[in-house]
């Protein structure tokens, strides 16, 4: 039984050092960044986090759209081998019930979500790119800075 376990433990392990998590876009459900989400939790259960962060920034706009409490979903994640095991255990605890129309108009506002409109803002977003790349003209939203971002952590060249 020992080496089940074991074998599940090794399964779920995701080493976030050594390469990032799925991209926001990847949908589990009809949610963008829940496959980013469930593999950040998982790497944060088993202290693989690296560079990245769980319970801030996107992660809270998930957790706040479905009521779910962050240690809750890090637990389950942690402990679930499969994504739709992980998917029904949100659809099943949580507090906001979403119908596929309220979940597809998240997902889509979130996909396609830009810097405020205030300068300062957009600068900061520019400045963020820029560490990246000076020629990216065409990185615009937030999702399209955290794929370049995840892309260059990783060795490549934008």
């Amino acid at each position: 039984m020992k080496k089940t376990n074991t074998k599940i433990k090794s399964e779920l392990s995701v080493d976030l050092s050594k390469r990032p998590p799925r991209s926001p876009r990847a949908r589990l459900g009809g949610f963008v960044w829940l496959p980013r989400l469930i593999d950040k939790a998982r790497a944060s259960a088993s202290g693989t986090l690296g560079e990245y962060h769980f319970e801030k920034g996107l992660d809270v706009h998930f957790f706040k759209f479905v009521g779910i409490a962050p240690d809750a979903f890090k637990k389950q994640a942690a402990k679930t081998p499969g994504d739709g095991e992980v998917l029904a255990w949100v659809q099943a605890n949580a507090k906001h019930k979403r119908e596929p129309w309220e979940v597809a108009a998240w997902s889509h506002y979130h996909e396609n979500r830009v810097p405020d409109s205030d300068a300062e803002t957009v600068d900061f977003f520019a400045g963020l790119v820029r560490k990246l790349s000076i020629t990216r003209e065409d990185v615009r939203t937030y999702y399209e800075y955290l794929d370049l971002d995840d892309y260059c952590s990783f060795g490549g060249k934008a």
